[in-house]
């Protein structure tokens, strides 16, 4: 699904009311399906709903969504801040038919008003602003943004101090003196459409319901913090408009249609084959989880390379993996160690080549690493190559190690924003303040695919191509998930390596993109179900293993 700015949105809608999608019809759309996305989730019926309605299109749409609610049996009233109705605001005739009461902000000394209908509503709608931030909030618009978040604040407060009091009873008062349900269209306001950038004075929601493409800024910390659950609703834009857009945000049907196929008459084989160059002394739980995450997420065979030292601790810890032990010097990785790794990979054929997770950064380990991708563009039918962890390190090392290897086919590179801040020669605060546009520009320069991880992970693709991964989530944030993240990447690379081999239809590029984005997806996927069992604090890296194939086959339903 595309991910467009504030403009581009513009002129896809002024593009849909000159052939024939008029903005009222849009209006409508857009202000009903806000109002079913809320009676999805919550009983309207007999509630006390206010709407926040400021001017422009953003206005338009709540006013729709006050009349639609207020037919469906809420009680609904409506807060007007520079609106003035004109002889055509038909959403407006529409509700003053109705006798939806209203209150205009010139006509409420001191918000007083508003701050009576805050206290009894139990479900808020933002229709201030929308996409129409363009510079800070100041003036009346501050002033009634500030009331409504205090007596926020002050209702979670009072339901807190009650539950702390009496955690087990039940109060009939407590719809009233619980934090109203906060419902923002389009977006919330005070989030900078483009940006993420977030206002002081603005008014973080529970849902966002946006509308044709989810906008840039929805996805950008701080402002994400504030959009609560997104809903993206159709108010007829077609897709292939935003053809021309080349920043995605991953849909689950879309990566679905991606997933490489499971053939009832196939072998394993079939499903491709990966070989992991990966372990050191220091780091021997590193490669098991990588080598657990490529079978776990599809991979036929797997075989982790390691210094021929470690290989029986490891073989301990993982049962379904075959071992290609390699010369060593005193379980150190040593040069020569890389042509055996290239002679069994040219004599078997494998899809997908992962090294790094756990390498180390020892001598041995950077003289092994450019030995073998100094020589990488001599195998006749290369794998999918996916350099992660301590290969980056290694990397950056290196000036412009991208002209000194030149790799004829893009590999896959997993960055953290510590690893990418090394690799860019910069700081993390930049990394993270840029994450688009570093990965991208990293990408065309290293002409690689980028995975920049973290939250709403990055994928660029060396040809301007980005797809945001729609997952935020602290689970995440602990040791041992980047090896499970890049052995489910390599997984997914040898699967679609091995069709496209079979179907003589390689195109290197478009399977590590499509490896990359379909291994972010599943590996955030399980990530969101470990969450739900186990909590945001106290998953572990091995907790993801065994929901990886849960997170596939959710995907596939």
């Amino acid at each position: 699904m595309k991910l467009v700015t504030a403009n581009q949105m513009r002129a896809l809608e002024q593009r849909a009311d000159a052939s024939g999608n008029p903005y009222a019809q849009m209006m409508e759309r857009a202000g009903g399906l806000s109002a079913q996305a809320l009676m999805e989730r919550f009983a309207v019926r007999d509630q006390n709903i206010l709407v926040l309605v400021g001017p422009g299109n953003n206005g338009g749409d709540g006013l729709v969504c006050a009349r639609v609610l207020h037919d469906n049996g809420a009680r609904v009233a409506l807060y007007v801040w520079r609106r003035v109705p004109a002889q055509n605001d038909v959403n407006w005739e529409l509700c003053m038919q109705r006798a939806i009461p209203y209150t205009r902000v010139e006509d409420d000394g001191a918000f007083v008003k508003l701050k009576s209908e805050l206290a009894r509503t139990h479900c808020l709608i933002d229709a201030l602003l929308g996409t129409g931030v363009a510079r800070p909030i100041e003036g009346t618009l501050k002033d009634l943004l500030r009331v409504v978040r205090a007596e926020l604040d002050a209702k979670t407060a009072r339901a807190q101090n009650l539950r702390r009091i009496t955690p087990t009873r039940q109060h009939s008062s407590a719809p009233t003196l619980q934090r109203p349900l906060v419902v923002a269209i389009d977006l919330p306001t005070g989030l900078h459409p483009d940006t993420g950038a977030l206002d002081p004075a603005a008014l973080s929601a529970d849902l966002t319901v946006t509308f044709a493409f989810p906008k840039i800024g929805q996805f950008a910390f701080p402002g994400a913090e504030a959009v609560g659950e997104l809903v993206v609703a159709d108010i007829d834009i077609p897709e292939a408009w935003a053809n021309d857009v080349d920043l995605d945000v991953a849909a689950a049907d879309e990566m679905c249609a991606r997933l490489p196929a499971r053939p009832r008459n196939a072998n394993k084989g079939t499903f491709g084959k990966i070989i992991l160059a990966c372990g050191s002394a220091q780091f021997t739980g590193a490669p098991v989880l990588a080598a657990h995450a490529a079978g776990r997420v599809g991979a036929g065979l797997t075989t982790l390379a390691l210094p021929e030292t470690l290989q029986p601790v490891i073989a301990t810890k993982i049962d379904e993996a075959t071992f290609l032990p390699l010369p060593d010097r005193l379980g150190d990785w040593r040069p020569r160690a890389a042509n055996e790794l290239l002679a069994t990979i040219w004599d078997n054929e494998y899809d997908a080549l992962l090294v790094g997770c756990g390498l180390g950064t020892s001598e041995g380990a950077r003289d092994f690493l450019g030995r073998l991708l100094g020589n990488f563009n001599t195998l006749e039918n290369p794998p999918t190559l996916i350099l992660d962890a301590d290969a980056l390190n290694l990397l950056a090392a290196i000036p412009e190690w991208w002209n000194v290897f030149a790799l004829n086919a893009p590999p896959i590179l997993t960055p953290h924003p510590g690893e990418m801040a090394r690799l860019l020669g910069t700081d993390v605060a930049h990394v993270q303040n840029h994450r688009v546009q570093a990965a991208r520009d990293a990408a065309r320069q290293w002409h690689a695919l980028v995975v920049l991880k973290g939250a709403f992970t990055v994928i660029a693709a060396p040809d301007g191509r980005v797809t945001l991964m729609p997952f935020a989530n602290p689970a995440l944030a602990t040791a041992g998930t980047g090896d499970v993240l890049a052995g489910a990447i390599a997984g997914l690379a040898a699967q679609l390596h091995a069709a496209a081999r079979r179907a003589a239809q390689p195109d290197a590029l478009q399977i590590a993109y499509d490896a990359a984005r379909l291994g972010a997806y599943i590996h955030a996927l399980a990530g969101e179900i470990a969450a739900r069992e186990i909590g945001t604090a106290g998953v572990v890296a091995s907790d993801l293993l065994p929901r990886l194939p849960q997170a596939r086959r959710g995907l596939e339903t």
